[in-house]
């Protein structure tokens, strides 16, 4: 009996690495370290707690201990987004980057997203006073740093943001992924957001690639900034292409809109009811809804 689960075992091996073979796309073997989700996620960890001091540690931060502790943070933060960012390099596999000048754009990568922190940090601070207006129910800042995902999933995205504008593979969509993992809210890290944004509630919420979102722009859970469906093996042709909407400024999107499309653009000061489809342009001070529908009520028998 031994002898046979022995040779099930055998075949089991043989078998997959046979498909080891067969399907390499599924494979990483000999192509260099790729970053790391773990590791990544370790990272965006330390940056949140770098954007937020004292809300997401486990104990008090005695103020005359911060200097000490954002210069050991952030020169941990350098080492480890180094080297992972140059993994990206790496597997970007671009001609002409030897190993040295693959570790000096890493660095300087680094330091640039770590010296952009106060600038996110001014960012973050007109989100949160956008939140605590648009939310009669929020009570404090403090809450809304804690308790609400819409503003650690768009803390996560600025960051990610600056990654990506740098062109780093990987790396970043890595690093939003913690916050879709954390929150329910997908932002694509190279969609362009403008100051004062809201996402209220927050669950379900996909911002895709090349949108753009103006300054004071509030959406609610369940809304799809998204593309337009194409046939199988068109997907390369626009893969560099305007493909998401522009939201103008000062846009409110009610709960389920559907929003699809690189050219639909939603005009400034327009409310998007619930449970809309929406694959044209909206012109500026506009609403779009469904019309009311007719409810019918039966009594018990």
């Amino acid at each position: 009996m031994e002898v046979k689960r022995e040779e099930k075992l055998q075949e089991a091996v043989s078998d997959i690495l046979k498909s080891y073979e067969e399907r390499g796309e599924l494979s990483h073997l000999e192509g260099g370290t790729l970053p790391n989700r773990e590791t990544i996620w370790g990272i965006v960890e330390d940056l949140l707690k770098l954007l937020f001091p004292g809300f997401l540690e486990g104990t008090m931060i005695p103020r005359d201990d911060i200097a000490a502790r954002t210069s050991e943070r952030v020169s941990s933060l350098e080492r480890r987004l180094k080297g992972e960012i140059e993994k990206g390099l790496r597997f970007k596999k671009e001609p002409d980057a030897g190993v040295q000048e693959r570790s000096r754009k890493a660095r300087a990568i680094a330091l640039k997203l770590l010296a952009e922190i106060p600038a996110i940090r001014e960012l973050l601070a007109a989100d949160i006073g956008a939140a605590y207006e648009g939310d009669p129910a929020a009570r404090s800042d403090e809450e809304i740093i804690l308790a609400y995902p819409g503003l650690q999933a768009i803390a996560v995205h600025r960051m990610a943001h600056v990654l990506y504008v740098e062109d780093v593979p990987l790396v970043p969509r890595v690093m939003t992924e913690y916050a879709h993992a954390r929150t329910g809210i997908d932002i694509h890290p190279g969609a362009q957001i403008g100051r004062r944004f809201f996402i209220d509630h927050g669950t379900g919420v996909v911002i895709g690639e090349t949108t753009q979102i103006g300054k004071r722009v509030r959406i609610y859970q369940g809304v799809t900034l998204g593309a337009l469906s194409l046939p199988w093996g068109a997907g390369e042709l626009l893969r560099d292409k305007k493909r998401h909407p522009t939201i103008e400024e000062d846009v409110i999107i009610y709960s389920g809109a559907t929003i699809l499309g690189g050219d639909t653009v939603i005009g400034a000061r327009s409310v998007i009811g619930g449970n809309v489809w929406v694959t044209e342009s909206v012109p500026p001070d506009t609403k779009v809804f469904l019309k009311k529908p007719e409810l019918v009520y039966r009594g018990g028998s």
